[in-house]
């Protein structure tokens, strides 16, 4: 495989994962980034632990979707993560999900 194919594969991968993306977003009410993945979740508890001065973040998912393209399912059950880096965690506005009436595009 060369290297060019390897880029048109991972292209159309990326694309693939954006439109599944798309038509799975408006289930979720959070969207939870780690410096590794993409989650989406409608159910997360996070805790910040406090060890010898280092701080870390665990954060604990139910009934998730990760944004992982090389994954061959995205729906997990469980998952916990910990990280000494940022967590961003921001509510969904399903207001801000919906096209407008009329914009000729179906969702």
């Amino acid at each position: 495989m060369s290297a060019e194919d390897l880029e048109k594969y991972e292209t159309e991968m990326e694309l693939k994962l954006y439109r599944e993306y798309r038509d799975v977003v408006g289930l979720f009410k959070y969207v939870i980034e780690t410096e590794r993945r993409f989650y989406l979740t409608n159910d997360y508890e996070m805790q910040v632990h406090s060890v010898q001065g280092e701080v870390f973040f665990e954060v604990s998912m139910a009934d998730a979707w990760v944004w992982d393209m090389y994954r061959p399912a995205r729906f997990v059950k469980q998952v916990r993560v910990l990280t000494f880096k940022d967590v961003n965690i921001e509510e969904l506005n399903k207001s801000e999900l919906d096209l407008p009436e009329g914009s000729g595009f179906k969702s």
